[in-house]
C-alpha cells in the first residue's frame, strides 16, 4: 500500500540521474549518494525512470533494480514515483506491477516510444495501463520530447473514464501548464518540469509541484518552501540564483543528461562517467558546469 495519498503530494521531486561507474554499468553507491543528498535538501519526492534517468538505455532489469535501490533508499520518507517506460501495455503494466511491490506511492506512464498515432489510440493505451493498478496515476504530457501527447480536453476525457488517473505530469511552458489546470478545473494537481524554468510563475498559476533533476534542487525547495509562506521575494532570490544554470542545462533532453548530471556531480563530488551512445561535453561546457558549480556551491549531504 503506499505511504502517501494524491492530496499529500506537492512541491519539489527530483527525478534522479542515472549514475554509471567506468565501466557503464549502474552504481550503487553513487546512486545511494544522490538519493540521500536529495533527501538533504528538503525534496518534498523522489522520483525515477524519467527522461534525466536515460530510461531508454536501460534494460528491463535495471528499470527494476533502480525502484529497488531508490525504494530503499527513500525508505518511505517522502512520496514515491517510478516513470513507467515501454512499447506495449503488457510492458508498463509489468513495471507497474513491481512499483506496486516496492511500495511506489504512484506511477507516471510515459506514451509508448514507438510509432506516431492519433489520440484515441494514446487514450485507450493509458487507460488500460491504469485499469491494471490501484495507484495513483499520472499521465506524463511532453509531446516536445516524445513528439506525441494529449490536448487539455483529451486528458480530462482520459481522467472521467478512469478515476484512478489523480494527477499529470507536464513538460511545458507556464502558459501551457495554466490552459491544462483551467481545462482540467483544478480538480487535479498538475507538476511541471522544464529543469524548473519559470519555477514560481508555475506555482503562481496553481501548479501542484516540479519534477527536477537535482543539480539546483536545492535551490528550488528554498524557492518553493518560500512561496508556501508567501515569501514571494526570498522565492524568487533563489529562483535567479539558478536560473542561469537551468537556462544552461535545458538546452534539450541529451544537454542536460550530460552537463546537468555533470553540474550535478561537481556539486555532490560524484565522478560522472557516460554510457554510450551519449553527447559528449566540450572544454566550453565543462568550463560552465565548474563556474556554475563554483557558484552554486556544495550539495548538502
Amino acid at each position: 500500500m503506499p505511504h502517501f495519498r494524491p492530496d499529500d503530494i506537492h512541491g519539489i521531486h527530483a527525478i534522479l540521474y542515472a549514475l554509471f561507474d567506468a565501466h557503464e554499468k549502474l552504481d550503487r553507491a553513487a546512486m545511494r549518494k544522490q538519493v540521500e543528498i536529495c533527501l538533504a535538501t528538503g525534496v518534498h519526492g523522489m522520483a525515477a525512470l524519467g527522461l534525466a534517468t536515460e530510461v531508454a538505455k536501460l534494460t528491463e532489469a535495471e528499470r527494476r533494480t533502480i525502484m529497488d535501490w531508490t525504494a530503499q533508499d527513500t525508505a518511505g520518507k517522502v512520496p514515491l514515483a517510478f516513470a513507467i517506460f515501454g512499447s506495449s501495455v503488457a510492458e508498463q503494466v509489468s513495471q507497474v506491477r513491481h512499483a506496486e511491490s516496492v511500495g511506489a506511492d504512484w506511477v507516471i506512464p510515459q506514451p509508448p516510444p514507438v510509432g506516431s498515432y492519433g489520440a484515441s489510440e494514446y487514450i485507450k493505451f493509458f487507460g488500460r495501463v491504469a485499469e491494471a493498478t490501484d495507484l495513483p496515476v499520472a499521465i506524463q504530457n511532453a509531446p516536445a520530447f516524445f513528439g506525441r501527447g494529449l490536448t487539455s480536453d483529451e486528458i480530462r476525457e482520459l481522467m472521467t473514464l478512469h478515476p484512478n488517473i489523480r494527477l499529470i505530469k507536464g513538460e511545458g511552458p507556464v502558459t501551457d501548464i495554466a490552459g491544462l489546470i483551467e481545462r482540467t478545473e483544478g480538480r487535479i494537481p498538475v507538476f511541471n518540469g522544464g529543469g524548473g524554468l519559470e519555477l514560481i510563475d508555475n506555482f503562481r498559476v496553481g501548479c501542484r509541484g516540479m519534477i527536477l533533476a537535482p543539480d539546483c534542487i536545492d535551490l528550488a525547495v528554498r524557492a518553493y518552501n518560500a512561496f508556501r509562506t508567501g515569501d514571494e521575494a526570498a522565492a524568487e532570490t533563489q529562483y535567479a540564483k539558478m536560473l542561469p544554470a537551468a537556462v544552461f542545462v535545458m538546452q534539450g533532453i541529451e544537454n542536460l543528461i550530460c552537463y546537468g548530471k555533470r553540474l550535478f556531480g561537481a556539486r555532490a563530488g560524484i565522478p560522472i562517467h557516460d554510457r554510450t551512445p551519449a553527447m559528449r561535453p566540450s572544454d566550453a561546457g565543462l568550463a560552465m558546469v565548474a563556474r556554475f558549480a563554483a557558484h552554486l556551491g556544495r550539495l548538502p549531504g
